[in-house]
């Protein structure tokens, strides 16, 4: 009897990368689980809560680079067992959209809600002065803030607004349901009353606004508002080359399967982390020009992210639409951290999972 029809569903072929991101509890280091048992097979435009769809993402690359050695013994010097050494796993890759948690994973640092500013304010490089916050209401949720009679009338359809607490000098992580930032004395951030939500991931787009209430087109993604909270509308977002903070998330990467099965790769824990095999990029002065390396150059329609191994980290990338156009992408890339699989207490960094197509061989 023929087995090739079997077989043939042995082979994964698939189109592209979708990746998904979920917050790491940062002060318990508990990262957000993938349980391939019981949500593996998801639909791709619908991750199981709290995964966040960060949408498709090109040159997608993962390592895992772990030395194993042998130790040796006898006159011969044969090895008689194994043993790993240094466990390092990294991922690159570029994302195709920009959004806040996009460039906050690419940056790696504290990402910044630029607010609107406050006639005559002291101007700042990442947000001067801003105005005046407008409380929250209790009874708000992740997609619904409550303002009260006639408090709304500073909002319009389209606006973007930042949801969280007043800094009240606290100390540690900040930010509601999503680490923002590490706050160490209330001195380092000059006790402005409006940080917490300069730096919040509590931000969305309003989508309606009534006389009392704004109905946002996207949940917040720190959740409901923690009382007693305020907002203020967003003009743009900021990230910045340098700082002390790093971001920490669980990630999830799906091969979209065209036949032969899907094929995950679930990592708890990764942060930021350039490191020493990062790709390089030079601007042209125009999208017609190209991009160059060296003194040659990529015309606009070849354009893909120029690799450049012994060189700098490259923050954005280009991608040729067509003769005249290109796409900027945001290069990120990521040092996987340590997780401890409660099944049998090993130390992993990540897991891949395979789901076979229906009636494929076993091997």
């Amino acid at each position: 009897m023929s087995t090739s029809p079997l077989r043939a569903a042995m082979v994964p072929i698939a189109r592209q990368m979708r990746a998904y991101f979920a917050p790491v509890n940062r002060a318990s280091e508990t990262p957000t689980v993938f349980d391939p048992g019981a949500c593996g097979m998801f639909s791709l435009n619908s991750p199981p809560a709290p995964w966040l769809d960060l949408g498709w993402i090109d040159n997608f690359e993962r390592s895992y680079e772990t030395p194993t050695d042998a130790v040796r013994s006898g006159a011969k010097a044969m090895a008689t067992t194994q043993f790993r050494g240094p466990v390092e796993a990294r991922v690159e890759f570029d994302f195709r959209q920009w959004g806040k948690l996009q460039m906050a994973l690419a940056g790696g640092s504290e990402h910044m809600n630029v607010l609107a500013p406050a006639a005559g304010g002291t101007p700042g490089p990442s947000g001067g002065t801003p105005a005046a916050a407008i409380a929250v209401l209790a009874g708000s949720t992740a997609s619904e803030i409550v303002f009260g009679a006639g408090a709304t009338s500073g909002f319009t359809p389209g606006c973007l607004i930042a949801v969280d607490v007043d800094y009240q000098q606290q100390t540690g992580y900040v930010g509601t349901g999503i680490a923002a930032a590490y706050v160490g004395s209330a001195a380092a951030v000059n006790q402005d009353a409006n940080y917490v939500r300069r730096v919040t991931f509590n931000v969305g787009r309003v989508a309606e606004v009534t006389s009392s209430f704004v109905l946002l087109a996207q949940p917040l993604l720190g959740g409901a508002p923690a009382a007693p909270a305020a907002a203020q509308i967003v003009i743009a977002f900021v990230d910045r080359e340098g700082g002390s903070f790093f971001q920490e998330w669980s990630a999830l990467f799906v091969a979209e399967e065209e036949s032969g099965g899907r094929i995950c790769f679930y990592y708890p824990r990764l942060s930021p982390n350039p490191g020493a095999r990062s790709s390089g990029v030079n601007w042209g002065s125009s999208a017609g020009s190209g991009i160059g390396k060296g003194s040659g150059t990529v015309s606009a329609g070849a354009m893909k992210n120029v690799k450049n191994p012994t060189g700098p980290f490259a923050r954005e990338g280009l991608a040729g639409i067509d003769k005249s156009l290109v796409a900027t992408t945001l290069r990120a890339s990521f040092i996987a951290l340590p997780n401890t699989d409660p099944n049998d207490g090993q130390t992993v960094l990540c897991y891949r999972s395979y789901f076979p197509a229906t009636m494929a061989a076993v091997y």
